[in-house]
């Protein structure tokens, strides 16, 4: 029997090698979070040296995705691949580096875990089929900007455009809505933020989110189709609001302070895009209509 044969059977089995394989790449989430801001930082900071007609900064070591090698950023012992087993390797190591014996913080293993529980969770969801790699692959993204948005309040185009597009493409061949409804959703999801910003800074005079907001509804829409927008906008913005406060409270922040809506958009998102239809349609039945 063919691994082909063993996963397109028991969808256990599925699952279970998904939800490992998200363990692994919850390892590489966790790199990507960390590095890819600073690597937009420093093009950003290339590009107005040439603008300005600044000298080049001096080469430096190769900074990306896959250089320099993980190592402790206390000591710089660089992490040998048995400290690097995703989950094991940090409770093993009782969340400590295995040099300078600093602290790792539980982020890292929580991220993997989640990864993996969402991995696993799609697999069991879909099955075995296009529709389940298609959906692990925008779970981990969505994961990945997520953390981004609430570290930075940045939403790379280098991660929400291109799933944009394919989306889009996917939806070509009716994976999850018609090419029709994946258009509009892409358009809709576009333009209902952007209205709404445009709204806000007309009568408040401040900017009440980001543009990478808009795109990153604009994919969704993409991928659910314009059906899921209006329940994605609502269970975002419920969960924004009830979250947002503990989030001020736990920074001892004010009001005023700006709170990414990306994770947010992205959770409501998922959400819709697995379960919208039993969701409107047991509010449907609950509503009497």
């Amino acid at each position: 029997m063919s691994i082909v044969d063993l996963l397109a059977g028991p969808g256990l089995a599925f699952a279970v090698f998904a939800g490992l394989l998200g363990l692994l790449v919850g390892s590489f989430l966790n790199v990507v979070v960390h590095r890819l801001p600073k690597m937009m930082l420093h093009d950003w900071q290339a590009q107005a040296r040439e603008v300005l007609e600044l000298p080049n900064e001096p080469p430096g070591e190769p900074f990306n995705l896959l250089l320099p090698h993980s190592h402790c950023p206390h000591c710089g012992h660089a992490i040998r691949p048995w400290e690097n087993i995703p989950l094991l390797s940090w409770l093993l190591l009782g969340g400590r580096c295995s040099a300078c014996k600093a602290r790792i913080g539980a982020r890292y293993p929580l991220v993997e875990l989640t990864c993996g529980l969402l991995s696993a969770h799609v697999a069991w969801h879909y099955g075995f089929g296009w529709q389940a790699g298609a959906m692990l692959l925008l779970g981990w993204a969505l994961l990945a900007m997520s953390l981004i948005d609430y570290d930075h309040q940045l939403l790379p185009d280098s991660l929400v455009l291109p799933l944009l597009w394919l989306g889009l493409i996917l939806n070509s061949f009716s994976l999850f809505v018609s090419l029709e409804d994946a258009l509009w959703g892409a358009v809709t999801g576009y333009l209902s933020l952007w209205s709404v910003y445009w709204l806000f800074k007309l009568f408040t005079g401040k900017e009440g989110m980001g543009y990478g907001d808009f795109k990153l509804l604009a994919m969704l829409g993409a991928w659910g189709g314009w059906q899921i927008l209006p329940l994605t906008v609502l269970l975002s913005s419920l969960v924004g609001a009830m979250l947002g406060i503990v989030i001020l409270r736990l920074r001892k922040a004010e009001s005023g302070t700006p709170i990414p809506f990306g994770p947010f958009l992205a959770f409501a998102g998922w959400i819709a895009l697995l379960w919208g239809e039993q969701i409107t349609a047991g509010y449907l039945r609950f509503a009497g209509l």
